[in-house]
């Protein structure tokens, strides 16, 4: 996989992931949940904004979230010079697509970290969110200064709901449960997806393709001036 391929690839991935979060930001209340597809209860939209790392995880404290922040991007800028040393060797293309699924998904929630708090005012339920202008307001006005945006999330699949355990089961037996239940982003899914296939094919992806090779004959015949090849 070229490094242009890797670039294009993440170019669109971030392009997606950008477009759903501004329009959930200027469009959704904090909180509020939508069925896309009427046809599938279980494909929904819900608002909420993540302070943390992927599906709700996230660092106490202020400084928590900074250092979060700043992890993510000393993790990008090791994440480009790692993928450029990789274009120059012969990887499973497999393993290159993973690779930049992670390296994506990465910067998709960075850029939320960085800047959504100065761009947007504060997710209530009782205003819309606008998109700030740097040229008429500058930095003043956005609900958090810079390294201490919130990732915006609206993917739910709730694919089994109202289900409990059954009563011998250890911990939680008979408590009711619901699969699936993180909310998350594109971005997010980008890192799953790519860490779980890197996971499940590293032997194949992690061996390197070497140039063909083609079998050679050795001889110790002399050759002579009066030998005719016809």
């Amino acid at each position: 996989m070229k490094l242009k391929h890797v670039f294009l690839t993440t170019l669109l991935i971030l392009l997606a992931d950008q477009a759903l979060k501004v329009y959930i930001k200027t469009h959704y209340h904090l909180g509020e949940e939508h069925l896309p597809i009427p046809s599938l209860p279980w494909f929904r939209l819900h608002f909420i904004e993540n302070e943390g790392m992927a599906y709700g995880w996230k660092l106490g404290g202020e400084w928590g979230k900074v250092a979060l922040t700043l992890f993510r991007l000393v993790a990008v800028v090791v994440g480009t010079v790692y993928l450029v040393r990789l274009s120059r060797r012969r990887l499973h293309a497999g393993f290159m697509v993973c690779a930049t699924l992670v390296y994506a998904g990465a910067i998709g929630n960075l850029l939320d970290s960085i800047g959504y708090g100065l761009l947007f005012e504060g997710s209530d339920p009782f205003t819309l969110n606008e998109a700030r202008s740097f040229l008429q307001e500058g930095f003043a006005g956005g609900y958090a200064p810079l390294l201490h945006g919130k990732v915006v999330d609206m993917l739910y699949f709730p694919i089994i709901t109202d289900a409990r355990y059954p009563d011998w089961f250890p911990f939680w037996g008979g408590e009711s449960f619901e699969f699936f239940r993180p909310v998350f982003n594109i971005a997010d899914a980008s890192i799953t997806t790519g860490v779980i296939l890197i996971l499940l094919f590293q032997e194949r992806f992690l061996r390197e393709q070497g140039p063909a090779s083609h079998p050679t004959v050795e001889t110790n015949s002399r050759v002579s001036d009066d030998a005719q090849v016809s």
